[in-house]
């Protein structure tokens, strides 16, 4: 589901963890809708199938509402091959954790984490992403 405004999201949605995937690292953000705010975790620094434990553990610890996966696109708005992997992603964490997944358009995320001086760009872009679709909801 891609979520341009956060009037699809139900109001029960409190806590999200969000994740700006990549083939070999997946950065990761909590936020929650009362204060619209996202923080950054550690990165999950894993390829393939073994990302898949680090993320449960995540979702174990923070036993979020529902989960924001940032997709990214070219600045004219087409797709591309990230845009492929990041939303078979997405679909992954739906299938494997039973929870609503929001996509959000996340272009330009990662070169505002490095404008901020971010020291772990990749959850400083989660965390970007997380506060974007907080933003959107009402």
């Amino acid at each position: 589901m891609v979520s341009d405004s956060g009037s699809d999201v139900p109001a029960t949605q409190a806590s999200f963890l969000a994740f700006d995937f990549g083939l070999k690292r997946t950065g990761v953000a909590v936020g929650n809708r009362l204060t619209r705010s996202a923080t950054p975790q550690p990165t999950i620094r894993a390829e393939g199938e073994a990302r898949w434990a680090p993320i449960a553990s995540r979702l174990a610890e923070w036993q979020p509402d529902a989960l924001v996966v940032g997709v990214p696109f070219h600045p004219d708005g087409a797709e591309h091959e990230n845009t492929v992997r990041a939303r078979k992603f997405a679909r992954q964490l739906r299938g494997r954790f039973n929870l609503p997944v929001y996509e959000v358009d996340e272009r330009y995320s990662t070169t505002e984490a490095h404008a901020a001086g971010a020291r772990d760009a990749d959850a400083a872009s989660a965390a970007i992403i997380l506060e974007q679709f907080l933003r959107s909801l009402p």
